[in-house]
Parts: structure tokens; sequence; C-alpha cells
């Protein structure tokens, strides 16, 4: 006959505590174990059925009903792990650690490295490198940014992202830009295609045959772009592509997001407008694109349809752009705009107090 071992008796405020560590989805498997050890041993089960049950000997089924029976619910948690700690650094060391990180690098270093830190403080690079990761610091990352100074800054975001959130009744907001330069590249070498365990791979040297500007107008409300590929993009070509616009999207009011290049702005680009009032143009900020939603969708085109292809001539680079249109146009997706104008308004202040502070 089994043995039944420790009797166990549990309070309500017990059993419902520990319900809640299985209950919880985030437990730690030994945690929640222990638990339904112990929930199990109250109903009067075995310590070698509850073995059974649970996955345990009964060796430790005993062990866990003695561990609660000496520290009660809290004594089931996970307990710190023993061991070394000759390894442990101590606070101030991983302070320092933190403090040179966040300092300017030694002269002639344009950042420091894991194995600089650890020849300055005197300690082993594997626990600099676990410093680092515990503090979210990562020196050998870098970002670009670049902070718009154009005093129409607010004035000009609310305008673009009232566009977006609250779009004119019966108009269409159209986000339009250049992605100027594509280049027709044509590999050296012929691409080796994906295998199971290897990526795609090609050489790193190619011949230009020319490159493409693309105009693209894309339309807030259902994704879809209104698009030409040209040869330059002068002001008289981007005249050109507006005019296709405008015939794209007769009669109803065209409210066009632009960026504050050159071309977007010539005396014949003016005189257009003059003479066709339904088309209003909004500027973004200088020095802010991102606020163009176009550029996401060049971001899209240049991942799905323009790297790593091969282009032996410029024609074949225009009518692979051309494929690739038609297809997103048969199922275009929009772009939901989230952020309120409030919200850039205030990240765009404290990047700006940010740069103007001193550094040290």
């Amino acid at each position: 006959m089994a043995r039944r071992g420790t009797e166990v008796t549990l309070t309500r405020t017990q059993r419902e505590a520990l319900e809640s560590v299985l209950a919880q989805r985030t437990a730690r498997a030994g945690h929640a174990r222990r638990a339904r050890v112990v929930l199990l041993s109250a109903e009067g089960i075995s310590g070698q059925e509850i073995a059974k049950r649970v996955g345990v000997t009964a060796s430790q089924v005993s062990r866990i009903r003695a561990r609660f029976t000496a520290g009660g619910v809290e004594g089931l948690a996970d307990q710190p792990k023993t061991g070394r700690q000759d390894h442990v650094l101590k606070p101030e060391v991983v302070e320092q650690i933190e403090q040179l990180a966040l300092s300017p690098p030694p002269a002639g270093r344009s950042r420091w490295t894991a194995r600089l830190l650890a020849r300055e403080v005197k300690v082993g690079r594997t626990s600099v490198v676990k410093t680092l990761r515990a503090k979210g610091l990562r020196p050998h990352l870098v970002r670009t940014y670049k902070v718009s100074r154009d005093p129409q800054f607010v004035s000009k975001v609310k305008d673009v992202v009232g566009l977006y959130l609250n779009p004119p009744d019966n108009a269409l907001v159209l986000s339009v830009d250049e992605k100027t330069g594509i280049q027709a590249l044509e590999r050296s070498q012929r691409p080796l295609p994906l295998r199971s365990g290897r990526a795609v791979r090609h050489t790193h040297d190619y011949k230009r045959h020319g490159v493409v500007d693309l105009f693209a107008a894309l339309n807030i409300a259902n994704g879809k772009v209104t698009h030409e590929c040209k040869d330059s993009h002068t002001g008289a070509d981007f005249l050109s592509f507006m005019k296709k616009v405008a015939r794209a999207h007769p009669q109803r009011p065209l409210h066009v997001i632009l960026d504050n290049s050159s071309t977007h702005g010539t005396p014949e680009v003016k005189q257009w407008l003059a003479q066709h009032p339904r088309v209003h143009f909004h500027f973004t900020p200088t020095s802010a694109s991102w606020l163009n939603q176009v550029e996401g969708f060049f971001g899209v085109l240049g991942k799905q349809s323009l790297s790593l292809t091969d282009f032996p001539s410029k024609a074949a680079l225009r009518a692979h752009v051309e494929a690739y249109m038609r297809d997103w146009n048969m199922h275009p997706t929009p772009f939901d705009w989230t952020k309120p104008a409030a919200a850039i308004i205030r990240s765009h202040k404290r990047m700006l107090a940010r740069i103007s502070r001193p550094m040290h």
C-alpha cells in the first residue's frame, strides 16, 4: 500500500494563493510544479501518485511537502541560487562601467568597446558585456537623426497630421514625392539562389546601367499609388507628373502633401496651381520628410522590389517597377497614421532642448 507521507492541510487563503500561481501564465515551471504538489497533497493523494502525475520523484514530493510545512506558500517560491560569488562585480565597479560607457571615448577612438572598458576598469570582458546588457547600453550601435529647425514646424505638423487623421469631406489626400536615383545595377556574376540553411548570395561588384527617377502619389485613403518613371526629376518633370495626378483624380479637391524640394515650388508649378484651385499643396517641415506617408511606401518598394535584383538595362528596371506597381494597386495597403500632432510637437521640443545643451 502506497504511503501517504506528511499530511497537508490548507486554509482558504493558502489554497487561493496556490491556485493563483497555477493560473499565472508567467509563473516559473518549478514554482507551479511545487504548488500543484501541495494542492494534490491537501486532497489526500499519496506521494507515489502525485509523483506520477506531476513528473517528479517520490522523494521530491516529500521535500516539497516539508518545504511548505516550514515556510508556507511563500516557501514554495524560487530561492536564490547558491554558488560562486567572487565573480560578481561590486556596485561601484558596475557604476564605473556605466559612467564610462556614457562618456566620450578616449582620444583616437570613435566609441567604447567591451575590451576597452574591461582594460580601463580592470575586469573581464564578459563581465563588462553582461553589465552593459543589464543596463541597456549598446555603444556599438549608432543611429542617425536630424531635428527640424523649421520656424513653422508646429503649424505644418498640425496641418499635415490633421489631413491624415481628419481628411476633408469629399476630398482626396495624396502623399507625393520622388524616389530619385534608382540604379539599374547588374551583378558581375549570377546570384546563387536560396537553399535550405543558406541565404541568397550575390557578388559585391556590379555594372551600372544608369538611373531612373520614380514619382509617386499615394492615396492615403485606400493605399493606391499613381506613379511615373522618368529619366530626371526637374521642375518640369514634377509638373508633368502633377498634371497626370490631376487627370487620374478629376473633379474632386486634391490635398497634396509634399516636402520642400525646390522642384515643388518653381514659377511654372505656382502658375499651374493658380489655374487649378482644386489642388492644394501642404508642405512638411524642413528636415521632416518622415512626415510624408509615401516615404513608407518607398521603403516597402525598396525591400520587396529593388534590393538584390539584377537589371541589365534601364528598360529592365522600368519594366520591373511597372510590374510591382501593377501588383501593388491590385492589392493596395493603406498606411494608418496614429500619432497625434501634439505628441510629435512635444517630442520635437524635447529633442531641440537636448541638442541645445552643451556637451561635457
